[in-house]
């Protein structure tokens, strides 16, 4: 098994416990009647394990083995709103991180197709970045005066309908995105 395939089926796990976390996230905003800020965590919590999916699809796809492993449980409790989102925030700079190295060991490898797989998931965390951190920034500031002017944010800024991962160049996931 190649390195490119090791780490792409690690990756695997960090998407799937990634969407865990954004699940235990949304319970939390849940519990504290905040549905938008919830609304937002379960949408994230799909993108994820679509994110996941569609990584299973590359492997199957390639004729690579696939490993689905164990992730650990996430963390459920918060001292206050803010911190979920800063959580999220290192979370996909951490990805960012995860994806960039995939990349490279593409490249290193001289698998061409893999490292243009793993283009999609660049520009993407790009995307996740950048939303998440104007997220915190409007929390951080919300909290200090009426949280719930997050909930109104959200409500103007996102898109509610449609499926996750449906972007027209987006890689196809596994079972089909949801």
């Amino acid at each position: 098994m190649s390195r490119f395939t090791e780490t792409l089926n690690a990756q695997v796990a960090n998407e799937f416990s990634a969407s865990q976390q954004y699940v235990a996230f949304a319970v939390y905003y849940d519990a504290e009647t905040l549905p938008q800020l919830a609304g937002f965590f379960y949408r994230q919590a799909v993108e994820e394990r679509n994110h996941a999916m569609m990584l299973v699809q590359y492997l199957l796809d390639a004729g690579e083995d696939v490993t689905i492993p164990g992730i650990e449980a996430p963390k459920t409790s918060f001292a206050d709103a803010a911190e979920p989102v800063a959580l999220a925030l290192a979370q996909e700079k951490r990805v960012t991180g995860q994806i960039t190295n995939l990349a490279r060991i593409a490249r290193e490898e001289g698998n061409l197709v893999g490292e243009q797989f793993m283009a999609w998931f660049l520009k993407e965390q790009l995307e996740e970045e950048s939303s998440m951190s104007a997220l915190l920034r409007t929390v951080q500031r919300a909290q200090e005066s009426n949280l719930l002017l997050v909930e109104d944010y959200l409500a103007r800024t996102t898109a509610t309908g449609g499926s996750a991962g449906a972007e027209a160049d987006a890689p196809p996931a596994a079972g089909g995105a949801l």
